[in-house]
């Protein structure tokens, strides 16, 4: 291909109804591109020879394309913070480039610069624990602060709280999506996507008008794990998507990290098996700097000390406390049997709980249960 530049407006016209063609996608795109030189207004010639052997509906779009839906793509353009990259963009993130199959085209709403920086997908459940959601939350800050930007995909758990986690430590999140970037999915992620528009990036490689197609989900985690150095997962199930997120990081050549949880957790089951395969255990966040900073090298920063994680002063427990404290497990567990544990009553629990839970060392679990945090307080008598 040609070196990257900016696409002119009349160019642009052409990519875009280039990625209307029926019957391609983003190889058969890629393939095309590679017989023109980069150039995709040949392909639009009525007896160009790269028509051959494609499949009687593409060669008759080619020959005639629908320029209506690109009219639409370029009003979407007009606003303010919108951007197309093409694949000869400069600004098309470098490491994207390197994949199998990258995408011909990226609308971006934001800040596309943010795509050079180093990233960190984080994925896993859409239903995770509580727990699972604060170490989420947790640790996409903690790595935000240490000079990783993290990448999602903007669904419901996992990913919003680490989009969620980035924004709290005032840094920019890239948000890939499976829509078009005029809808938004979870609709309850509206104000979420606004937030990551104004502070870092949306990224679809699928046109405005496209709605939740199951489909299009996979093919955006190839997006999230190939704009990413490596992919963090921090709780899945054994047939979650996140592993086939996972699994493009690796076939990607890029890190997996996994973090583990109690054997009885379903949710812990999919990040177990990546263990297995050979994912980086992590239990802190530090484990993730220390396997990037030799690839990262300064552009990781070392985090400020009250972002340190562990150097908390532990909680002192009175009796009463260290007692439930005892009873409780990193699983979550039902009242009546902290109550039996701890050998207290029920009010007295049921208190302790509420003072507990707002304070953060325990997480209230669907019902009626409670688990230890990772939030640290002295030992237990």
């Amino acid at each position: 291909m040609d070196e990257s530049r900016t696409e002119t407006s009349d160019s642009l016209r052409y990519w875009l109804a280039l990625l209307r063609a029926p019957g391609l996608g983003c190889r058969g795109i890629n393939r095309l591109l590679g017989l023109t030189g980069g150039e995709p207004e040949p392909l639009f010639s009525r007896q160009h020879s790269a028509h051959q052997g494609l499949k009687p509906d593409s060669v008759a779009y080619l020959r005639d394309p629908d320029w209506d839906p690109v009219d639409r793509d370029l009003r979407w353009l007009e606003s303010g913070g919108r951007h197309i990259l093409t694949l000869r963009d400069p600004r098309y993130p470098g490491l994207l480039r390197e994949i199998s199959d990258p995408p011909p085209l990226l609308f971006i709403q934001g800040d596309p610069s943010v795509l050079e920086n180093p990233q960190l997908a984080m994925v896993g459940s859409r239903n995770p624990t509580p727990g699972g959601r604060q170490t989420a939350i947790d640790f996409a800050r903690f790595l935000s602060n240490a000079g990783l930007t993290i990448t999602s995909g903007l669904a419901a758990g996992i990913d919003g709280a680490a989009h969620r986690g980035a924004l709290e430590a005032d840094a920019p999140t890239v948000a890939v999506t499976g829509t078009g970037l005029d809808r938004v999915y979870p609709a309850s992620h509206r104000e979420l996507a606004h937030r990551i528009a104004d502070r870092g990036a949306l990224v679809s490689e699928l046109p405005p008008g496209t709605p939740p197609v199951a489909a299009n989900f996979p093919r955006r985690n190839r997006i999230i794990s190939g704009l990413s150095v490596g992919t963090l997962v921090v709780e899945a199930a054994r047939q979650s998507g996140s592993l086939i997120t996972a699994r493009m990081a690796s076939e990607q050549g890029r890190e997996v990290f996994a973090i583990p949880g109690s054997i009885h957790n379903p949710l812990a089951r999919g990040c177990h098996a990546l263990i297995r395969q050979g994912a980086k255990l992590v239990e802190m966040a530090e484990d993730i700097l220390e396997e990037l900073s030799p690839l990262l090298g300064s552009l990781i920063r070392e985090p400020a000390a009250e972002e340190q994680q562990g150097d908390a002063e532990p909680r002192q427990w009175d009796r009463e406390y260290r007692q439930l404290m005892s009873a409780l497990d990193f699983d979550p567990t039902p009242v009546d049997l902290l109550i039996e544990r701890s050998g207290l009553t029920a009010d007295a629990v049921s208190s302790m709980l509420l003072l507990l839970e707002l304070e953060g060392f325990v997480s209230a679990a669907p019902g009626g249960r409670y688990c230890r945090t990772g939030k640290m307080g002295t030992e237990p008598l």
